[in-house]
């Protein structure tokens, strides 16, 4: 009997360990694990189930000792980290810059016409030519273009071109024959400009609101392209290291595309949505609630404003004018009145507010209308958020901390507009300007991004121009206003812990603990012990979502 007994006791322990419980754990082991997590910073092996959390994280030998049945994923002398999250994004942009002409890094406006004649050629005939992408401030001559210039290659063909920082728009005379209504005389729309010569006749130039009128022109999207897009967006995305992102802004129309493809598995790493403007899907969720899909992949709880425009195209709102263009003082897209109304709107649902602010006056703005709308509750845990703060006056800069609203900043937009950024605002204003080190040490808590395609979608840049404020050449030697640099960590944690956070997501994400979701990278190199100078050149070798390889390098 007590043989019987051992070959049962035997067989049943042979069960156990083959059952799902045990035998789909997975223990990786690293050179080294930064885990983001005061609590054990560093690790070098990670235990995680069938169903992306983690069990365990700790010494090596001791993780397979617990767990002898896992399956065993060594990553040699590679480091680990949190999946990186882009704090402030625009998934469908990016996608589309797969399916329209590409103008990004163009150097003059005859590259320009260059790249659009190829991509012209891969169009119907009496298809629209869209592009993106496309900087003054790159070229010699550093005014704006005008539709005479698409003239010339494209007499009949409506051409629309989107500037880089998606805040004007440029358009050949066919393009504006296609819009509705008249444009010249000397009528503006609210919440932007038209540009227009002497005698009134439109250059080609709409700004912010102004380009609504071309937009509204252009023949509609058609469903499959634009799910595409989001496709196309979000394998860019893990392809350099992201796990999820904020995508900052978008219609209700555009949350049920995320919501088919996590109904169908498809969606490779996290999105939190925000909500554009006081429309459709800021209705739905003061009617339904919060937003969540039961994956864990998508969840919308956020509206997303905005204050100004964008300080290339002397769109951002300032207190004075501009140093470069007397009599201008940029352009307010809501009024002081509605933002206070969306925001008092969006508090009465528990919706959390996120507003594009880049001029002193848009941030100023934005502050009064959350203080107004917040009360009593804004020392409280809201985690309402500016965009991009981009230009802070001296007394405003303080007052993020003091109440408790996020900087959401993007550390590749210091660095794209250094050449030019002193010139529209001067001395004295660029000292509140991409103010990291001042907003970080006053108390506010950062939440870093890109604001792709506006700029790269690759995190490393941002890692790398947050700790050094550097071109790609390393110039200025010492960096740009070097003073505001993050330390590698702090931008790291940017990326990571303090992005999760403004995403309501740090009990799941942003750092590496028993019981989050495993979501991580895998880089080759060690980021917090390189010379701060090689963070753009890491090499990313994987990217986990859920304890799932969503990404590999070949």
């Amino acid at each position: 009997m007590g043989a019987i007994n051992r070959a049962l006791a035997a067989a049943f322990l042979g069960m156990l360990a083959t059952t799902p419980a045990l035998a789909e754990v997975t223990v990786l082991t690293a050179a080294r694990i930064h885990t983001m997590d005061t609590a054990l910073p560093r690790a070098e092996a990670m235990a995680f189930d069938e169903n992306g959390r983690i069990l365990a994280i700790g010494d090596a030998k001791e993780l397979r000792k617990r767990y002898p049945a896992a399956r065993r994923l060594d990553v040699g002398d590679a480091t680990v980290i949190p999946g990186l999250i882009d704090a402030h994004a625009h998934v469908s942009g990016l996608g589309m810059t797969h399916l329209t002409a590409d103008l990004v890094g163009t150097g003059s406006k005859d590259e320009v016409l260059r790249r659009l004649r190829e991509f012209a050629a891969t169009l119907p005939k009496e298809a629209w030519l869209i592009g993106h992408g496309w900087d003054q401030n790159d070229w010699t001559d550093k005014r704006f273009p005008s539709a005479a210039d698409l003239d010339v290659a494209f007499p009949d063909r409506p051409v629309w071109l989107e500037r880089v920082d998606g805040h004007a728009g440029w358009a050949n005379t066919a393009a504006m024959r296609a819009v509705r209504r008249d444009l010249k005389g000397n009528w503006q729309p609210d919440g932007g400009r038209i540009e227009r010569d002497a005698k009134g006749n439109p250059t080609g130039i709409l700004v912010d609101a102004a380009m609504d009128i071309v937009n509204d022109a252009r023949p509609p999207l058609d469903e499959a392209t634009a799910e595409r897009a989001l496709v196309l967006g979000m394998r860019d995305a893990v392809e350099h290291g992201l796990t999820g992102v904020h995508d900052a802004g978008i219609p209700l129309t555009e949350l049920d595309r995320y919501r088919r493809l996590a109904d169908r598995g498809e969606m490779p790493l996290r999105i939190t949505a925000m909500a554009a403007g006081d429309g459709d899907a800021l209705d739905k969720l003061c009617h339904d609630g919060l937003y969540r899909h039961p994956s864990g992949r998508l969840q919308m709880r956020t509206v997303k404003l905005y204050a100004d425009g964008a300080l290339g195209s002397r769109g951002a709102a300032l207190l004075a004018d501009y140093s470069d263009d007397h009599d201008n003082r940029g352009l307010m897209l809501s009024s002081p009145a509605d933002l206070f109304r969306i925001a008092a709107k969006a508090k009465g649902c528990g919706v959390q507010v996120a507003t594009h602010a880049i001029g002193d006056r848009g941030n100023h703005e934005v502050l009064q209308a959350y203080a107004h709308a917040l009360g009593a509750d804004v020392a409280g845990d809201h985690r309402w958020r500016i965009e991009h703060a981009q230009v802070l006056a001296p007394a405003d800069l303080s007052r993020l901390a003091q109440m408790h609203v996020i900087a959401s900043m993007q550390p590749t937009h210091a660095t794209s507009d250094m050449p030019w950024a002193q010139d529209r605002i001067g001395p004295e204003r660029i000292v509140g300007a991409y103010a990291w080190r001042q907003l970080r040490d006053s108390g506010a808590r950062l939440a870093l991004g890109s604001d792709f395609p506006v700029e790269s979608v690759d995190p490393r840049l941002g890692l790398y121009a947050a700790a050094t404020r550097t071109d790609a050449e390393g110039k200025p030697a010492g960096g740009w206003m070097p003073q505001e640099k993050l330390t590698a960590f702090e931008a790291l944690r940017g990326f990571t812990l303090d992005a999760a956070h403004a995403g309501f997501s740090e009990d799941e994400v942003g750092s590496l603990a028993v019981g989050k979701r495993a979501d991580f990278v895998v880089i080759a190199e060690d980021p917090l012990a390189i010379d701060p100078a090689q963070l753009r050149n890491l090499t990313v070798q994987a990217t986990y979502v859920d304890g799932e390889a969503v990404y590999r390098r070949k």
